[in-house]
């Protein structure tokens, strides 16, 4: 079904899409609800149930990224994740795989970079990312120009707690008692807390081609709903402040050393003995304070508390009236069960251990030397930058469908081979990369006395440099066109010698100087080795070196 309404439907509408009936509805783990229609029932939306548990679920996200713990383990992940390197790119397109005419190819560089304009995505990446990371999800709305084929005119950013995606499930006859499926109609509800009742059923019905959704990819299948990726973290936070609110209170309470006072009342009856333990604790405690504002002595005399000390009466037949210290509580340095559910929040996070520890040195040793777990790391980063790309992925389908440069079947066909290189740290990078080659030469000086006998040329470039076919036959026809240049310039040099000579010395020298045999007035003849153009020549794999 189409929508007219905030969006434009891409696609040939005078030719509809096979149904499939199925028993199942697709993509059912993309978190929208799911609601039946069909027949003479009707259906309404429940902006107060599933919508209200998945806004809890993003403001619980939200308040817990104000901890000081989870901000810096998510500055750490968004810092990774995007970067920008010696050229001040975050992320380019890459259409190597993808099978288009290089005029394609080169519009789609010129829309991918309309869309990065659009989003400031130079300006506002690291934002971008820390709320899709945050929340789980991020909802834009594309707005097209009047005129569709020029494109997208701008992109707004929605508010995840006004928006849900409903996906509307029309069932039809029964096999045995199983419903068949016979449509899904997808669409969006936009609804504004600030002035509609959140209780009301009503919002705005919106076209599934005028947003862009992207969520976390992190479905959970008992509650039916995308969680962020701060949900494993929710118990551990709970943990950490709980332990770290009972230790600062079981400091605060035994840290200091407190009194007891021991008083003797004697025979004396129960209300005379409390007046007489009054008089005596307002004798001692009285709290004279200097109010530096006033200048004048304060008196906070107060009812005794847990931290002041403690007054006891001693009947007679005792030991006479005694003062005496209890002491402060011991081994209050220990932060043995703070660190442990700081490391257990980290763990929950996919953040390296070593990345808190204040006596952890920084490593710039060989990629050896890398630890397990900033590998691991690394290898959570990227699945996030995949996920990620989605949302450029999404923004290029609608760019390029409207300015009609491709059909939605041609974009069926290509869109999984399209790939986008983040920038990573140049200069780690770079001596990863310099390390390996580095290491692949050394094994091939090694074993290049071995070629041609147990090994050949290829098998040792595609195995030890890791060539693929077509980069060797590139590197083929390089190597023959520098040869070719080589031989060139040496020709002409030769040439230009020969002149030189013959201007300096005259014709009569170069007979004198001619061998026998060969006549003087002959011309110097040099005669340059040939080069085989088809590339017949063995490869040699000690010329790498």
């Amino acid at each position: 079904m189409a929508f007219d309404l905030f969006g434009f439907t891409f696609g040939k509408k005078e030719k509809p899409q096979d149904k499939v009936e199925s028993f199942v509805p697709k993509n059912f783990d993309d978190g929208a609800t799911v609601v039946e229609a069909g027949g003479f029932q009707g259906f309404y939306i429940d902006l107060d149930g599933t919508l209200k548990a998945d806004s809890d679920l993003v403001r619980k996200y939200r308040e817990m990224s104000l901890h000081a713990e989870l901000d810096q383990a998510i500055d750490d992940i968004v810092n990774e994740a995007i970067t920008e390197d010696a050229k001040g790119y975050i992320v380019e397109l890459e259409l190597n795989k993808v099978n288009v005419p290089e005029e394609i190819k080169q519009i789609m560089y010129e829309e991918f970079e309309k869309i990065l304009q659009l989003l400031n995505f130079n300006n506002k990446a690291q934002e971008l990312f820390r709320k899709w990371y945050i929340d789980g999800r991020v909802y834009f709305h594309h707005i097209l120009h009047e005129d569709p084929t020029e494109g997208i005119k701008e992109i707004r950013p929605i508010d995840p707690l006004l928006i849900k995606k409903i996906r509307e499930v029309k069932r039809g006859a029964k096999i045995g008692n199983i419903p068949i499926i016979q449509d899904v109609d997808e669409y969006y509800v936009f609804s504004n807390y600030e002035k509609l009742n959140p209780h009301d059923s009503k919002g705005l019905k919106i076209s599934p081609d005028s947003i862009n959704y992207v969520n976390s990819g992190l479905y959970d299948y008992s509650s039916k709903r995308i969680i962020g990726f701060l949900h494993k973290a929710i118990k551990p936070l709970n943990q950490l402040r709980m332990v770290e609110d009972a230790t600062v209170i079981y400091r605060w309470s035994r840290a200091p050393e407190r009194r007891v006072f021991y008083i003797d009342v004697g025979s004396l009856p129960k209300n005379k003995a409390e007046q007489y333990m009054r008089d005596q604790m307002n004798r001692f405690r009285n709290k004279l304070v200097y109010d530096a504002n006033t200048g004048e002595l304060r008196d906070d005399r107060k009812h005794m508390s847990m931290l002041e000390d403690y007054w006891l009466p001693r009947r007679e037949g005792g030991r006479g009236t005694e003062i005496s210290t209890l002491p402060g509580g011991q081994n209050l340095g220990e932060m043995a069960d703070v660190l442990y559910f700081q490391k257990k929040l980290l763990k929950a996070l996919n953040i390296p251990e070593s990345r808190i520890e204040a006596n952890t040195g920084f490593n710039m040793g060989r990629a050896s030397e890398i630890s397990r777990d900033e590998l691991k790391f690394a290898k959570f980063i990227n699945r996030l930058r995949s996920k990620f790309s989605e949302l450029l992925l999404n923004f290029l389908r609608v760019q390029l469908l409207s300015r009609q440069v491709m059909s939605d079947d041609d974009w069926k066909q290509i869109f999984q081979k399209i790939q986008f290189k983040y920038a990573t740290d140049s200069y780690f990078a770079e001596s990863k990369q310099a390390e390996i080659l580095r290491d692949r030469i050394a094994i091939l000086r090694d074993a290049a006395d071995y070629s041609g006998k147990f090994y050949s040329d290829k098998w040792l470039r595609k195995n030890l440099l890791r060539q693929t076919d077509l980069e060797i036959q590139q590197i083929d026809v390089e190597i023959q066109e520098e040869q070719q240049q080589q031989l060139e310039k040496q020709q002409q040099a030769a040439q230009e010698a020969a002149q030189a000579a013959a201007m300096s010395g005259g014709g009569a020298d170069q007979q004198a100087a001619a061998p026998e045999g060969q006549a003087g007035g002959e011309a110097i003849n040099i005669q340059a080795p040939q080069v085989d153009p088809t590339g017949g020549k063995t490869f040699d794999a000690s010329s790498l070196l």
